[in-house]
């Protein structure tokens, strides 16, 4: 049985599963965060299929990119959530859950930065990164594309559709991502690949405006 979180933009979702069976997956939308009403929706989750947390073997978060305050809420509740109950974690990237969705050999995903930047990766079938996750401008994504034989995937078209080649095979990734992120963790799972608490850690991708923009 494996929990999973995704907190990191103002679309979240949580899942139950077990094993490659989906119990339950539920979008959350919450513009002001997910600090206030995470713990309530997990414990209604819960409560439904009559379960608490030591039922669970694997508590997974999406780790990123995306809201700074929204990675750490959905990385500090499993971590919680797991020192608790003496179990593993498992911390999963947006982008590679969002390539899950998708069906050609290489598989770009991108999702909107703000800033004019869009944070972009390549995977492969198998999930297996090709081309490094990045933060870039609007105008450089499209040079970072591949050459050819893949679909662009992406949950939010909208800002993007003005940059992608006509003839290149697009896929719309529903917004609630933790069922795909559990299914992924699964896959770790069984390969022994959870870990302790401690041991995950959040993928900004890009640093912080704290960090941008602080001086000695």
């Amino acid at each position: 049985m494996i929990l999973s979180i995704d907190t990191t933009s103002e679309f979240g979702s949580l899942a139950l599963t077990e094993a490659e069976r989906t119990i339950e997956e539920f979008a959350i939308h919450s513009p002001d965060g997910f600090g206030h009403v995470l713990y309530e929706h997990l414990e209604q989750l819960l409560g439904r299929h009559a379960m608490n947390v030591n039922h669970l073997e694997c508590f997974v978060a999406a780790s990123g990119p995306g809201s700074f305050t929204g990675v750490r809420v959905g990385l500090a509740a499993v971590k919680g959530l797991a020192e608790a109950t003496g179990k593993k974690v498992i911390a999963v990237s947006n982008l590679r859950a969002i390539a899950s969705f998708g069906s050609a050999p290489l598989r770009a995903t991108v999702l909107d930065a703000r800033r004019g930047e869009v944070y972009a990766a390549v995977y492969n079938h198998k999930l297996e990164i090709i081309m490094p996750e990045v933060v870039v401008p609007y105008n450089v994504w499209p040079k970072t594309l591949p050459s050819h034989g893949f679909e662009i995937i992406s949950p939010d078209f909208s800002a993007l559709r003005n940059l992608i080649d006509g003839s290149v095979p697009t896929v719309t990734a529903p917004r609630a991502l933790a069922g795909a992120i559990a299914r992924i963790a699964w896959t770790e799972f069984r390969h022994g690949r959870a870990c302790d608490p401690a041991e995950i850690d959040a993928n900004y991708v890009r640093r912080s405006d704290a960090e941008l923009f602080w001086k000695e």
